[in-house]
């Protein structure tokens, strides 16, 4: 499944296949073309949160911004923040928060650069069941509150209901669409 994400966000090399977006074959694009998409067009949602300690919840949300020069625009953050119920704990640090809380953190990072693209990697790996279905259903509605296309992978199917597609996978093959 992780295999599967890196190869969708250009990490990793497919050995065979097209992979299209906006009519463009990403396995033919140089190293940088690909740094760009993964930059421009990519959220990445990881099971492990990957925020940054010494950075309040505002701070981790705006840093791959801030990393790549681009000015946030305050009015989105501040949209997906009251989306996703982080609006109050603005400038909490990553060791305040609770693990659903860190979770949204994660997710509003993802959505902050406006991609067209969401890769959420086990997104609620980590959470009870009471804030995975929280987390859900916050991530389903802040996409379609903000025309993204959301691919997660989950070994729950449960949580692969809410999609509105579903593929299993079984051995590196498609068992079931």
């Amino acid at each position: 499944k992780t295999t599967l994400v890196n190869i969708l966000s250009t990490i990793d090399e497919a050995t065979s296949g097209q992979i299209f977006l906006n009519q463009k074959d990403l396995l033919l694009l140089s190293e940088k073309e690909k740094a760009n998409l993964r930059k421009e067009e990519i959220g990445f949602i990881f099971q492990n949160y990957n925020l940054v300690p010494v950075l309040n919840t505002y701070e981790n949300i705006i840093l791959p911004l801030e990393l790549d020069g681009r000015i946030p625009d305050e009015g989105q953050i501040k949209r997906i923040m009251d989306i996703l119920h982080l609006s109050e704990k603005e400038y909490s640090l990553p060791s305040q928060l609770s693990g659903g809380q860190q979770q949204r953190v994660a997710i509003a990072r993802a959505l902050a650069s406006n991609p067209s693209i969401i890769l959420a990697d086990e997104p609620t790996g980590n959470l009870d069941s009471n804030t995975s279905q929280e987390v859900l259903g916050l991530m389903v509605e802040s996409v379609h509150m903000l025309n993204q296309t959301l691919i997660m992978i989950t070994h729950n199917m449960q949580i692969a209901q809410l999609a509105d597609r579903i593929i299993c996978i079984e051995d590196g093959k498609i068992v079931e669409q």
